[in-house]
């Protein structure tokens, strides 16, 4: 087994408890996966959360989504959804078209380009995902995924 979190931070005193302990060991943990991730994204000149919206916009079909729905779909919460948005748009990933019925309304929508962009990656995401945890077994990762559901429920 890998050395512990302590070792790796090069932390000389004990931890104040197990919850901090934990709650560190999460934080690192999603620090090193969502940095690799984001590393391999950098060629394709997208960030973890635009590849997130894609996902999102893609399993939305062809009504797409507003903006809010958006938002409440993501992992991570992000400060200005529009302008995320609206580097999307101008990367001619997503398009968005205002209601004429009712101007307030605005759908977003994956375009061509965008479907094709996250094809491409489909596979390599699948790769990586086994590739830093594929070590783990099916009963691990069950449990793994429990357990980080269940310290969600006290938030």
């Amino acid at each position: 087994m890998s050395s512990n979190l302590r070792t790796e931070l090069k932390q000389r005193k004990p931890f104040t408890s197990l919850e901090q302990e934990a709650l560190l060991n999460i934080d690192r943990t999603a620090a090193v996966l969502v940095h690799a991730f984001a590393e391999s994204l950098k060629p394709h000149g997208i960030t973890p959360t635009q590849y997130n919206v894609l996902r999102i916009l893609r399993g939305a079909g062809k009504d797409g989504l507003c903006r809010n729905e958006i938002r409440d779909r993501l992992v991570a919460q992000v400060p200005d959804v529009t302008r995320l948005l609206d580097r999307l748009e101008d990367s001619g990933l997503i398009e968005r078209e205002r209601s004429t019925t009712d101007r307030r309304l605005v759908s977003t929508r994956i375009t061509p380009q965008g479907l094709v962009l996250l094809k491409s990656l489909d596979a390599p995401v699948s790769a990586m995902h086994k590739r830093h945890l594929g070590h783990m077994s099916s009963r691990q990762l069950k449990t793994l995924t429990e357990l980080l559901t269940l310290a969600r429920e006290a938030v």
